[in-house]
């Protein structure tokens, strides 16, 4: 039996996508459902899923992100990208011969995809250098939507403070809120880290599991062990930080 992962965040096209796929596929069995780009990619690596169904955009870790990192995490497992309409990022999947699927997903084309799926099996080595290939030529040209966030408003017991996003060493889920950790200390926002990851710079700002988001600028060092996890020391705050494996990949050129 065949097996997959679905990562996307609107909850009505996950929940139209799985049953399309019970459907066009009823041997498929779904082993995790996903809303951002972190948990897909942690799932990717704990079931190493046949096939994993990225949304593109998702809040944190985009699809391409997830993708990227999933083939040192999972080398076998295949990748269909799903999309709204964006032909510069579908002419390039169809130059590099990737799966992908435009929302909204019609019954025919996502029959043309399962039989190609299970016509290829597994991915291969060359499969994962023209992936990457890919991802590295739509990198250059995807953007935000909105401009990333510059400054947030956070709690400190009774006082609320104003505090610049480039301070923050790192932001630590926390329940329902999120923890945001400067060289000063401890402040508290009102806002789930699943949102705030999809407002700030990705450029800047990585995860290094799902429930951690580290600024880049305030990394000193990292060092990798021999589980393939890694440990990330700050410059201004005295506690290290444990990147797990599946997220190494985001930080190969550290």
């Amino acid at each position: 039996m065949s097996t997959a992962i679905l990562a996307e965040d609107e909850t009505l096209l996950r929940d139209a996508l799985r049953e399309s796929l019970a459907q066009a596929w009823p041997e498929l069995a779904i082993v995790a459902e996903c809303e951002d780009g972190a948990s897909a990619l942690e799932a990717i690596a704990e079931q190493r899923p046949d096939v994993a169904f990225l949304d593109i955009r998702m809040p944190g870790l985009n699809g391409l992100e997830v993708a990227a990192a999933a083939a040192e995490a999972s080398p076998g497992t295949r990748v269909v990208f799903t999309t709204a309409y964006d032909q510069y990022a579908i002419d390039a999947f169809e130059r590099g011969a990737v799966d992908y699927l435009l929302k909204p997903i019609s019954p025919e084309r996502l029959a043309t995809t399962v039989q190609r799926l299970k016509a290829r099996g597994a991915a291969s080595a060359s499969d994962a250098e023209t992936l990457a290939s890919l991802l590295r030529e739509l990198a250059v040209d995807r953007g935000q939507a909105a401009p990333p966030l510059t400054w947030i408003t956070a709690s400190h017991g009774r006082e609320t403070r104003l505090v610049m996003v480039d301070d923050v060493a790192y932001f630590r889920a926390d329940s329902k809120y999120t923890l945001a950790m400067t060289a000063e200390g401890e402040l508290l926002l009102r806002t789930p880290i699943r949102e705030l990851a999809g407002r700030l710079d990705p450029n800047l700002f990585k995860q290094i599991h799902r429930s951690t988001i580290v600024n880049l600028k305030a990394v000193a060092s990292i060092v990798r062990d021999d589980t393939g996890k890694g440990t990330l020391r700050l410059r201004q705050r005295p506690e290290t930080l444990v990147v797990s494996q599946p997220f190494m990949a985001l930080f190969r050129h550290m």
